[in-house]
């Protein structure tokens, strides 16, 4: 099994870049996806990558148990997971205003990433992973903002330190980094 990382920022290919690495592991591929299509440009963003993909993909829609795909796995060559950014922000979106900043709520949610991954070390699959690159923009304004950008980036430091290999996405370029 192979843990393969793939960041970068905001449109900046990386999604592309993971699905065509999926390709490259065989046709049958599921496609975890965490998005939850909340607004219509949401719904777009979320259109836009299904039609990208190959009608023969499997499709698992998982906003908060990223297990839940686990069982699934061994039918498929490899494993897309799309992206841990929006895992962790549905996870953190639900969190009461007062509780923003929740210490208990961060543990769980690097607890779950823990769990998840050891159960994909266990697969005989590849698993490809895709997120957001927090650590090269300002520091967000809101104090949700900035819980978001310091529990994804400590969730991509544990991903990226597992990973056999990892690539940042800039301007639709990869550039391997890791492996």
């Amino acid at each position: 099994m192979s843990l393969i990382l793939v960041t970068g920022g905001v449109r900046s290919g990386k999604s592309q870049f993971a699905e065509k690495l999926a390709r490259d592991q065989g046709d049958r591929i599921l496609y975890v996806a965490t998005g939850i299509p909340c607004d219509q440009e949401m719904k777009q963003r979320v259109e836009l990558h299904q039609e990208r993909r190959p009608a023969g993909w499997g499709l698992v829609e998982s906003p908060y148990h990223l297990d839940a795909v686990l069982p699934k796995a061994h039918e498929y060559d490899a494993v897309l997971l799309d992206c841990l950014s929006s895992w962790i922000s549905n996870r953190l979106i639900e969190v009461p205003e007062e509780r923003i900043r929740d210490l208990q709520t961060a543990r769980q949610i690097r607890e779950d990433l823990l769990h998840w991954l050891a159960s994909v070390r266990r697969l005989p699959i590849p698993v490809i992973v895709v997120t957001g690159e927090v650590g090269l923009g300002g520091v967000a304004m809101s104090r949700l903002g900035r819980w978001f950008q310091d529990v994804l980036g400590e969730s991509n430091q544990l991903v990226a330190g597992e990973a056999d290999e990892v690539y940042a996405v800039i301007s639709g370029i990869p550039w391997r980094i890791k492996g």
